[in-house]
């Protein structure tokens, strides 16, 4: 079914997934730019596990008429990009493309077809004017999760540290022909994969760690490890994370773990940065409002109040705006 595969964003989880469909034989194109590109077309896409280093080519443009309409489409950048994904993604969708998302945090798909009484609704933190929606329709959307640790040491270079979990699924949590033939193409090439009968749960459940972590550590410039030893701060997060529980909760995923369940899962990582502080060192944009002006949209929407929520809110996206890596 997936004969011509793009992948959209070769950073870290883009050329994670890139890089062992291309190790299993299946010819991978990519979107990127600057340096990233002239690095794809030079050198090819190194990817290091351990002492490991193998270097794969792949097809590389900044123009997606260059390849055509495609049977599917990785999407692996971070949100802020989105924006820019739709205005240039028109080229590769075919009438038949399937478009999986391998992001963090919401993606704007989320309520269709699904949320209770916030069914439908366009979330305007993650697609303001439901300019994404229209670029790319619902129909054509898998959901994807990604447990894995994955980072950048240069562009075209992608360290794998730990994990090959992939969780997709459809919207509507049927098993289609294409969620089962994407499953087997990403257990082919390695990976320890779930089809989920309920990817919005999955995308919810990585959320609800996610939220907390990653703004306190880029706020603070510490380490996960050193956050959850500050008893004020970890208190903190679990208010923030008991909010988003009642909202999840209102729109049909449920959550049964206490914060502090999942604050034990997290500090298994060990001493690791979240991705939102490693942004914060590289000077790039931050992804805060998929992961936590979202919540405070959906507990609007949902009518749960979210004093926590907004004030994390707040104080991150102040400091991040002193830095100019988030929108005035």
């Amino acid at each position: 079914m997936f004969q011509k595969i793009c992948i959209y964003g070769a950073g870290a989880i883009g050329g994670w997934i890139g890089a062992r469909l291309v190790a299993v034989g299946v010819p991978v194109s990519v979107v990127a730019r600057g340096a990233t590109l002239a690095a794809l077309r030079a050198h090819g896409l190194r990817l290091r596990e351990g002492a490991d280093e193998r270097a794969f080519a792949v097809t590389a443009t900044d123009q997606p008429l260059e390849l055509g309409a495609q049977d599917l489409v990785i999407v692996a950048v971070k949100a802020p990009a989105m924006i820019d994904v739709a205005r240039a993604i028109g080229p590769l969708l075919g009438p038949r493309t399937a478009v999986l998302t391998a992001m963090n945090g919401v993606p704007w798909w989320f309520l269709q077809g699904f949320g209770g009484a916030a069914k439908g609704r366009t979330l305007q933190s993650v697609d303001a004017g439901g300019a994404i929606a229209r670029a790319i329709a619902a129909p054509r959307v898998l959901g994807g999760v990604v447990h894995a640790s994955c980072s950048v040491d240069a562009p075209g270079v992608i360290r794998h540290r730990m994990g090959q979990g992939l969780i997709v699924g459809e919207p509507d949590g049927s098993r289609s022909e294409r969620a089962r033939a994407l499953d087997a193409l990403l257990q082919r090439a390695g990976f320890e994969v779930t089809l989920s009968e309920h990817i919005q749960q999955d995308i919810w459940y990585k959320l609800w760690g996610n939220m907390t972590v990653n703004p306190v550590c880029a706020i603070t410039g510490a380490s996960a490890d050193r956050v959850l030893d500050d008893e004020l701060a970890r208190g903190f997060m679990s208010a923030v994370m008991l909010e988003a529980r009642e909202i999840g909760a209102r729109i049909g995923i449920p959550i049964a773990q206490q914060p502090e369940d999942r604050h034990a899962i997290t500090r298994k990582l060990g001493a690791f940065k979240p991705s939102m502080l490693q942004d914060v060192q590289a000077g790039r944009a931050v992804e805060l409002d998929a992961l936590v002006t979202v919540v405070r949209e959906l507990g609007q929407l949902t009518q749960v109040p979210t004093p926590f929520t907004d004030a994390l809110l707040g104080l991150a996206r102040l400091y991040a705006r002193e830095r100019r890596l988030y929108p005035a």
